[in-house]
This record gives structure tokens, C-alpha cells and sequence, in this order.
């Protein structure tokens, strides 16, 4: 029932937004017919006023100012309780029906206008038709009393109901504004999460490729450079050089396997994300491409979270192989520092004090890039640049986060 109430209203609704004059007319009409009911009524026993057709001309013009409410409400006011002042005048008994057009403009009046505008015209109107109904000869049967709270309630009616439909439409709006906001507001953070993730997808790609390709590059020049003059250590560096290509597969098929990753638990588990655990490993790939890399630890090594394990080392690995793209030498050195609740990480190279190439100069390659979002992505930070006496350096620290501690104590 209630159901059909409400599909009825809507439909009301929509029909009055788009025939406005359609709906004003039928009011004023209405309105038109009260008012003229109104005039006919008298006191039991009282005679009806002598000006038959004065109440009709009156209520007919106050109700065709009516039509005007939406464009001039003050203007259908001051109509209307004027035309219902006279008609008091003139010995007509004030009812609800007679104050029926003036009790229609206060309320679209009180609907359209500021709360200033609804006191001053609200308590003139009122005022007005009351001293009207305290002096007129058709009420004197009643008490003061009755002739004053007569027409200022019913005038008060009106004045109230619409400063409340005021508030509702002023509640409504900042509702839907509300609702509009929070929906651009899931909207920018829907394509902030995209943004976020195509860039870690794009580091991670990065590092994977740039890494294993730069390797194999490096393996296959040294291996075709050696292999007339050494067929044993070119094989040993071709046979690494199929160990580079498959490593760059898994790591890609790992990679990738994150987009199409569902929430099948009989999905097939992906290879866990590299750590330092896997920096020799790391070492061995640089030393079949010629580039030898010395590991040294400072402090008690600590255990790492899952993120800034794999943070350090994909560091570690775009800055050893930018070492064997840019740098003319083929040494690095990597040192890792457990201080307080901090990992420092140091790769450095002691090449010739050379122009750098423009990327590292400027710090603006994607994988000075890469790195130094990934060490503030964690709350860390990283500088990389030339050193004054030769060479390159990455410097970062990360936050050792202690609660992998206790992740790893939980059976």
C-alpha cells in the first residue's frame, strides 16, 4: 500500500516539475472556490452583507495574483491581504475559507524567500488581518480574545509549514551535495588505487627486465668476446646466461601472475617475492656478466617484513645493474647496516671520475625513479648520485619494522 502511495507521489512529482501552470491553475481555482464559499457563510441568525458580488470580485482578484507566487510571492502577499482586508471590512465573517489566497501566498511566500523577507511580511499580514477581525462588526459576537487568536493561528499555520518545506529542500540539497561529493571522492580514490598500482607494476617490470636483460646482454658480449680465446669459460658464461633467461621468465610469470591472481584457494600458488636472501644468488648472475660485487654486513643482521625485504632487494638489484650498463669498471661494493631500527644500504662503484651518464646526473632515470619510490613507499629514503672521488653511489635507509618479529614468532 504504501509502496503504490509512494509511486503515486513520484509520479505527482514529476508530473508538477513539468507543468507547473497546469498545477497553479487548479490551486487558484480551488482556492477561487473556497474563498467565494467562504463569503456566503454568516453567523447563525446574522444577515449576509448587502454587497453580494464585492467578496467574488475581491477573492478572484486575490486569487489570480496567485498566479504570480513563483516569479513575485511578496507581491501575491500584499494581494491577497489586501483584497481579504476589505472583504473583513465590509462585513464578511473571517473564516479559514475566506483567508484560504492569503494563507496560500504566505506559504509559497515563506518557501521562496529569506527568513527577513517571512518575518516582515509574515508579522504585517498577520497584524493587518487581525486588528481586521478585532474591529469588524461580523465578529462581534465574540470575545477579543476569540477575534485575535482566530486569524493569527491560522495565519501562523501557513508562515510555519513553509519554513519547514524550507529546511527540508535546504536539507535535501545538502544531502544530495553530500552524496555527490562522496561519490567524485570514491571516483579520485578509485583512480588514485589505479594510478598507484600500474606504477608498482611498472616498477616491478622494470626492475625484472632491465636486471635479467642487462645481464644477458652483458654475458652474451663477454661470451662472444671470449670465444676463440677461451671455449671453456665461454661455455660456463653461456650456461649462466641460460640461467639469466630462465630467472627473467619465473620473475616475469610471477609478475604478471599478480593481475590474473584469484581468490580460488586451488589457484596455483605463486614463487614467493624475492629478499636479501637471494643476494647471492644476485651476486653470482653479476659475476657471470664480469661485474665482481663484495657483500658486506655491519651489525646483527635483523629480520625484515615481507615488503621492505623485497624493497632492499630490488634496490640492491637496479643499482648493481646500472653499475653494468653505465659504469666503466667491473667492481661494486655493497654494504648493508643494522642500526637502531633502520637497514642502511650502500652500492657503490670506484669508476673513473667521469662525466656520469645524463639519466644518473640528473637523477631522473626510471630507475633512480623506481627506487627511490620504492624506498619511500615504506617510509624510506634514498639519495643517488656521483661520488666526488670517482664512481657512482645509492644510498638508502628503510625501516626495519619490528613487527615482522613478531609475525615470525607466531606458530
Amino acid at each position: 500500500m504504501s509502496t503504490s502511495l509512494e509511486r503515486y507521489t513520484d509520479r505527482f512529482e514529476r508530473y508538477a516539475e513539468r507543468h507547473t501552470l497546469v498545477i497553479d491553475v487548479a490551486v487558484v481555482l480551488a482556492l477561487m472556490g473556497c474563498a467565494t464559499l467562504g463569503s456566503s457563510l454568516t453567523m447563525p441568525g446574522a444577515d449576509p452583507p448587502d454587497q453580494d458580488g464585492a467578496a467574488t470580485i475581491l477573492m478572484a482578484v486575490s486569487c489570480l495574483a496567485l498566479l504570480r507566487y513563483r516569479t513575485h510571492p511578496r507581491v501575491a502577499v500584499v494581494v491577497t491581504a489586501v483584497c481579504t482586508v476589505i472583504a473583513i471590512s465590509l462585513g464578511y465573517l473571517l473564516t479559514p475559507l475566506l483567508l484560504g489566497p492569503v494563507m496560500a501566498a504566505l506559504y509559497w511566500m515563506a518557501t521562496l524567500t529569506d527568513r527577513k523577507t517571512i518575518r516582515v511580511y509574515g508579522i504585517v499580514t498577520t497584524l493587518s488581518l487581525t486588528l481586521a477581525a478585532v474591529f469588524a462588526d461580523s465578529m462581534d459576537h465574540l470575545s477579543l480574545v476569540l477575534r485575535a487568536i482566530g486569524p493569527f493561528f491560522w495565519l501562523m499555520l501557513p508562515l510555519a509549514a513553509g519554513t519547514m518545506t524550507q529546511l527540508r529542500r535546504a536539507y535535501l540539497r545538502s544531502v544530495q551535495a553530500r552524496a555527490e561529493h562522496a561519490e567524485r571522492t570514491r571516483e579520485e580514490e578509485a583512480r588514485l588505487r589505479v594510478t598507484e598500482e600500474r606504477m608498482r607494476i611498472a616498477r616491478e617490470l622494470h626492475d625484472v627486465v632491465a636486471h635479467h636483460m642487462a645481464l644477458a646482454n652483458a654475458q652474451a658480449g663477454t661470451a662472444a668476446h671470449l670465444a676463440l680465446a677461451d671455449p671453456g669459460q665461454t661455455k660456463k658464461i653461456l650456461t649462466d646466461l641460460t640461467g639469466t633467461t630462465s630467472a627473467a621468465l619465473r620473475e616475469l610469470k610471477a609478475t604478471l601472475g599478480l593481475l590474473r591472481q584469484s581468490d580460488d584457494p586451488e589457484s596455483v600458488s605463486l614463487e614467493p617475492s624475492p629478499g636479501l636472501a637471494r643476494l647471492p644468488e644476485l651476486v653470482s648472475a653479476c659475476a657471470s656478466a664480469g661485474l665482481t660485487v663484495a657483500v658486506t654486513t655491519d651489525g646483527e643482521p635483523q629480520p625484515l617484513s615481507p615488503g621492505v625485504d623485497l624493497t632492499a632487494f630490488r634496490i640492491v638489484q637496479e643499482a648493481l645493474t646500472n653499475v653494468s650498463k653505465h659504469a666503466a669498471t667491473e667492481t661494486a661494493h655493497v654494504r648493508l647496516a643494522y642500526a637502531d631500527s633502520r637497514l642502511q644500504i650502500t652500492v657503490s662503484n670506484d669508476g673513473p671520475a667521469v662525466t656520469p651518464a645524463p639519466a644518473l646526473r640528473k637523477g631522473s632515470g626510471f630507475g633512480v625513479i623506481g627506487m627511490r619510490e620504492r624506498a619511500h613507499s615504506i617510509g624510506g629514503e634514498l639519495c643517488a648520485g656521483p661520488r666526488p672521488e670517482g664512481g657512482f653511489e645509492v644510498t638508502t635507509a628503510l625501516p626495519l619494522q619490528p613487527s615482522a618479529v613478531r609475525e615470525s614468532d607466531t606458530p
